[in-house]
């Protein structure tokens, strides 16, 4: 059995919670999670919509993480 022990350069995480304060408490589990990968927090996108059916607020964010 070979094991192969390759780097992750560059990796894509998406998120979505109901509360803001949910969605940025998830982010920040995934930054400490993704700093044992040595991976920073290259950029963050996000956007909330208008939920008519639960009337509320649906947000969501992608986070690209790259190697230090």
């Amino acid at each position: 059995m070979d094991f192969i022990l390759d780097k992750i350069e560059t990796k894509v995480e998406l998120f979505e919670a109901w509360d803001l304060a949910v969605l940025e408490r998830i982010i920040g589990e995934a930054v400490d999670r993704n700093k044992a990968l040595m991976l920073d927090v290259h950029s963050i996108s996000h956007q909330a919509v208008y939920h008519p059916q639960r009337n509320g607020m649906l947000y969501t964010a992608a986070v690209h993480f790259k190697l230090k």
